[in-house]
């Protein structure tokens, strides 16, 4: 393939990738970030790119592994990106009180909502949450391993809807 008609096929597959760089970065501008990287590392490796093969599948492999590697880079480096309007966060100095009662209501608050579940959903819940693989749980507890998932799903939803004050809303 030809440097052209490579270009061509990069332009015309690259439009498919803008809302799959909305769905990963949940942002406009980073989501035009991520799909020129995207754009220019496939372009840049043309020549690893082979013909015959479905170059909509590449570019959202590309796509995909650098978010991850932006994603990780960004969580190692410890950046804190301000979104606030009037950039409060960066101006405030670092000078920030914060009130722990919100935090012992809340801890409150969890542990009466997992003393109200049933046990059979309870246990194996406090068994994962204490570290238990799946299968170390069913064996403990003599159930099949799919019995365990359901129950710990169960648990998490009844504690999501017990606890939905706590959830914040964009």
């Amino acid at each position: 393939m030809t440097t052209l008609e490579f270009s061509y096929s990069l332009n015309k597959a690259s439009g498919s990738l803008k809302p799959f760089a909305m769905r990963l970065t949940r942002d406009a501008d980073d989501a035009n970030d991520l799909l020129q990287d995207t754009i220019l590392k496939a372009f840049s490796n043309k020549e690893k790119f082979a013909e015959g093969t479905n170059l909509k599948a590449w570019l959202y492999t590309i796509m995909r592994n650098t978010f991850i590697t932006n994603y990780q880079r960004a969580v190692r480096r410890g950046t804190f990106v301000d979104t606030t309007d009037n950039l409060h966060y960066i101006n405030s100095g670092g000078q920030a009180i914060e009130n722990g009662a919100f935090g012992a209501f809340a801890l409150t608050d969890i542990q009466v909502a997992i003393d109200k579940l049933d046990d059979v959903y309870k246990t194996p819940f406090q068994m994962f949450f204490r570290g238990f693989k799946y299968h170390e749980i069913a064996d403990e507890l003599r159930i099949p391993i799919g019995t365990v998932k359901n129950r710990i799903h169960i648990a998490r939803k009844l504690l999501k809807d017990a606890l939905e004050v706590y959830m914040h809303k964009n």
